[in-house]
């Protein structure tokens, strides 16, 4: 009696964590990357592209981080901007950003990988980071100089 209570109690456990583990697997297979994206967005500063050339032109921004590929780099950047890929992020940010309460706008191509690092960043310790809105997209089409 006590062995075949033994097992149902073991089989009812089991059947439990197992349930618990496919709906958690579930939950986590089902976050695309706008999700992450829009997370983000809750806890991030974005600033727009006029207030981020103010800013830049104002001698304000003490890094301009350009989140982008190499590639995309490499084709034109703003002015100024240092180079590091979103995918390096974590293990560059110590060396290229040396300062974690200097003023720091990140970009990328359209806003989405700018502020997922100017999240990671603010998880990193910096103090003063912003994503600017918009991207190189939004640079671009408000006609500010760029470097090629």
């Amino acid at each position: 009696m006590r062995k075949q209570l033994f097992v149902k109690k073991s089989l009812i456990t089991a059947f439990v964590l197992m349930f618990i583990l496919s709906v958690s697997a579930s939950c986590l297979a089902a976050k695309t990357g706008s999700d992450f994206v829009a997370e983000a967005k809750k806890t991030v500063e974005e600033i727009s592209v006029d207030d981020a050339k103010a800013d830049i032109d104002a001698g304000k921004v003490a890094f301009i981080v350009d989140c982008r590929t190499e590639k995309e780099f490499d084709r034109g950047h703003l002015p100024k901007a240092i180079h590091v890929d979103r995918g390096l992020l974590e293990f560059q940010a110590n060396e290229e950003l040396p300062d974690k309460d200097a003023y720091i706008i990140c970009y990328c191509k359209t806003g989405g990988r700018s502020c997922l690092a100017t999240n990671t960043l603010t998880e990193m310790g910096y103090t003063s980071v912003k994503s600017m809105a918009g991207g190189w997209k939004a640079w671009i089409k408000a006609g500010y100089p760029i470097e090629e």
